[in-house]
């Protein structure tokens, strides 16, 4: 293992977006065994240190290749198209348009059902995203229009998030 490899080559995977989960969490467990600070025991604390450095390393890597979105600012990163999201925030005017309704209908949900409703368009939206970054990733090497749905991606689960809280308050 190498601490200078990114979290593909670390992983044995491919630079690529599309990525099998039970792949990403087998390797996971193979990697920590292999690094795990008490196998290094009986060769001091200095090896143990460095054992407990690499298993952080790793775990590390896996919230960035598991989580899809977060899969995708990375590789847009690695190919030189930084998310910037605290200062890019341009979206389409269409993808302005459906925040704006999203936002009205939180704003006007009274009832469990219309919650549930806008949860799936919400679902759905994510999906979509995700799959325009596999497409753009993938199959086009767009990297600055991958960067784009993933900050839309960003959008799409604080808005998640902001149905759940809504959620919350309707069931006090």
């Amino acid at each position: 293992m190498n601490l200078q490899s990114d979290d593909f080559e670390l992983f044995g995977l491919a630079r690529r977006f599309a990525q099998e989960r039970s792949a990403i969490d087998a390797r996971w467990k193979e990697l920590q065994r292999e690094a795990h600070p008490d196998k290094f025991a009986a060769q001091g604390a200095a090896a143990q240190r460095v054992a407990m450095q690499w298993s952080v390393r790793i775990n590390e890597a896996y919230q960035r290749l598991k989580d899809p979105m977060r899969r995708a600012a990375y590789l847009c990163e690695l190919h030189g198209a930084p998310i910037r999201a605290e200062d890019n925030t341009a979206m389409p005017a269409a993808f302005l348009m459906q925040q704006m309704e999203w936002r009205e209908a939180l704003e006007d949900a009274r009832a469990e059902g219309e919650l549930d409703a806008l949860d799936d368009g919400v679902a759905q939206a994510r999906r979509a995203a995700l799959a325009q970054c596999e497409q753009f990733i993938d199959q086009q090497q767009d990297y600055a229009g991958a960067a784009r749905q993933v900050r839309a991606l960003m959008f799409i689960a604080r808005f998640a998030d902001d149905i759940e809280r809504r959620r919350e308050q309707l069931g006090q």
